[in-house]
């Protein structure tokens, strides 16, 4: 008995399951009514042994035959039934879902009995799948589907497919586990953003980060080797005859603009758990960041407090153009299982993003770069650590959250356990006097409308309306 999938989007090959189980294995599947026949034949055997009844004997040997006939049956039938599972899609954003076809394949030259299908799945995606199949004609197919669903994002084995075969007669069960399983990754909810331009942003495909890799002057032009179809035209006769091979200029090629998007994950900066969490906004909203930065022609990156960056190739940057949608499902596989971090302060991400701006002059806060945040809770020291990430003249926008606002408590409470803690207000000053466009992100606020008032505010400073769009 084998388990897979189609060779196809969402599926695994063939493998192979309940194949080195032996005939043991197979005789303690004998249900209770098979384990009663046996039973019955051996004492009608050894009660026509004692009083010399033939006849009794051949009703006994029947009885004790007929469980064991089936278990060979079985045992043999159960290396010829293969079945196979596809998941479409394997990547879905929180709260959606998808759908996955199990088939059934009889590859014996016999029918099989009734069979059992189950399919094991975590209990955040719903109940455990089960199905009924009638007789499998030999050659035969069946093909059955389930749906799963989950608002939690996270990765969740699907898997592995369990059969459960019985003769005609249920004298024998047995089941078996295929070995394949597959893996459903559910992102993190994304919404479409505005497009908008922040103070000191360059676009990504502006004139302001077109650059040519051939400098002022013909003996400046960095050349490169011949490649066929190159049109001759471009040849450069100088570095040919200096390289002793036929060389053609380079044309000029766009540098895309670069952006970091930081997501804060420390433990003590966030309370409450779950779907309407601060820390799953926070999630949710740099996810729609990352996604809509990439679709503007952005290299962007994912940075944590931790100084952990995604990708780690590239210098750390994603390349863009065609591989864009790789990209984002990369940045997405990551927000999917990122989690809390039992850090405590930004040190680590301040260095990685002032390394980074010095050694480019891009992706940090300073040249063209651009620097989206999303803060928990800060204390002092955390917003002098942040405000040390934004360098003037750069494009630099922090979505601050604060808990007592998305806890819910009380007034009087929230100044109680926010103790240490500076004013949702103060901290977003201090932000604003480093140069950063900062705003307060309360529960309720829709993302997008947070992000159109973050691009029609001037550099280090913030306006509208506190019960509009959430500013501090």
């Amino acid at each position: 008995m084998s388990a897979g999938a189609p060779h196809d989007a969402g599926g695994r090959g063939p493998q192979s399951a309940g194949s080195t189980a032996g005939l043991r294995a197979s005789l303690a599947g004998l249900t209770t009514r098979g384990r009663s026949f046996l039973a019955a034949g051996i004492a009608a055997g050894l009660c026509a042994y004692v009083l010399g009844q033939s006849e009794l004997l051949r009703v006994g040997m029947l009885l004790a035959v007929l469980p064991l006939l089936c278990v060979l049956a079985l045992h043999r039938t159960r290396h010829r039934v293969s079945g196979t599972r596809r998941l479409t899609p394997m990547r879905v954003p929180a709260g959606s879902e998808a759908r996955v076809q199990l088939r059934l394949d009889n590859t014996s030259r016999m029918p099989t009995g009734l069979l059992m299908l189950q399919d094991r799945v975590p209990y955040v995606l719903g109940p455990r799948p089960r199905f009924v199949l009638d007789r499998v004609e030999p050659g035969g197919r069946r093909e059955v589907s389930y749906r799963v669903r989950s608002d939690l994002r996270g990765r969740y084995p699907l898997g592995p497919l369990q059969l459960r075969l019985t003769d005609p007669f249920g004298l024998v069960e047995l089941t078996r586990s295929f070995s394949a399983y597959d893996t459903l990754t559910v992102i993190p909810r994304t919404e479409a953003l505005p497009q908008v331009r922040f103070a000191g942003e360059s676009s990504g495909y502006g004139d302001g980060s077109r650059r040519s890799l051939a400098l002022a002057g013909e003996d400046d032009v960095i050349p490169r080797g011949y490649r066929r179809g190159d049109d001759l035209r471009r040849v450069h006769w100088r570095s040919t005859a200096r390289y002793g091979e036929l060389m053609v200029r380079r044309e000029e090629q766009p540098q895309r603009s670069r952006a970091t998007v930081l997501l804060d994950t420390r433990r003590l900066a966030y309370e409450g758990a779950g779907p309407d969490s601060a820390f799953e906004w926070a999630v949710s909203a740099a996810a729609s960041a990352l996604v809509h930065l990439l679709e503007q022609g952005f290299s962007v990156r994912l940075l944590t407090d931790t100084g952990d960056c995604v990708p780690r190739e590239g210098g750390g940057f994603t390349s863009g153009g065609q591989e864009s949608a790789e990209a984002a499902g990369l940045l997405m596989d990551t927000l999917a299982v990122v989690g809390h971090s039992d850090g405590a302060g930004l040190s680590r991400a301040c260095d990685a993003v002032r390394s980074n701006g010095a050694g480019s002059g891009l992706g940090g806060a300073g040249g063209d770069g651009l620097l989206i945040a999303f803060f928990g809770d800060l204390d002092d020291v955390q917003t002098g650590l942040a405000a040390k990430m934004c360098r003037r003249g750069g494009g630099a926008v922090a979505f601050v959250l604060d808990s007592a606002d998305w806890s819910g408590r009380p007034p009087g409470l929230a100044s109680v356990m926010s103790q240490g803690l500076p004013p949702l207000e103060e901290r977003l000053a201090g932000l604003r006097d480093a140069g950063w466009t900062a705003l307060a992100a309360p529960p309720g606020v829709a993302f997008g409308e947070l992000w159109r008032q973050a691009g029609n505010a001037p550099i280090g400073t913030a306006g509208g309306s506190g019960s509009a769009g959430g500013w501090g």
